[in-house]
């Protein structure tokens, strides 16, 4: 079964999770003082490249919010799964949990199943990266159906960069349709 994919331009479904730490996060809704807001979806604690990525995440953050964009990142990981697998990162962002099967197929991600009970007990998303701009558009989407597959977190800085260069005038890419 292939999932409806996000379409680039359109709003991003409401989505509201438990966040670590207490509270809820709302995805695609910046925090003040940024405006954008990117939504990074990840496998869960028995992900090594996930655990890998959410650091070099973290070590993107100021880049990030320098450009005006919130950071936040979610997974389908139970609360205690996602503290085993956070709270030694000292992330400085925002992270989501108990990513619901209907909310992930809401975002168009990829769903796998454990392959055993050892990594993991629940079907869980495969990667996905959304930003979110100012209009609370969807500006970029990526999905993956692998954990293999990331964006190079330079190459989205620069991305984002450029697009929020007033000067650049760069509009929502990929949104063509022979309907219209």
């Amino acid at each position: 079964m292939n999932p409806m994919k996000l379409e680039a331009g359109a709003a991003l479904p409401t989505i509201s999770v438990s966040k670590l730490g207490g509270g809820e996060l709302t995805l695609g809704v910046p925090e003040a003082p940024y405006d954008w807001q990117l939504v990074v979806v990840y496998r869960g604690k028995h992900c090594p490249l996930c655990t890998r990525f959410l650091g070099e995440l973290n070590d993107s953050l100021p880049a990030l919010n320098e450009l005006g964009v919130d950071l936040v990142a979610v997974s389908a990981d139970p609360l205690n799964k996602t503290q085993d697998q956070i709270e030694p990162l000292d992330l400085k962002f925002k992270v989501g949990y108990d990513l619901s099967l209907a909310q992930m197929q809401q975002l168009g991600l990829y769903i796998s199943h454990p392959r055993s009970p050892e990594e993991n007990d629940r079907p869980f998303a495969e990667p996905g990266m959304f930003a979110i701009n100012a209009e609370g558009k969807l500006q970029l989407v990526d999905y993956s159906n692998a954990p293999f597959l990331r964006p190079h977190l330079p190459g989205v800085i620069a991305g984002l960069g450029f697009i929020r260069n007033p000067d650049n005038n760069y509009p929502i890419r990929g949104t063509h349709n022979e309907a219209s």
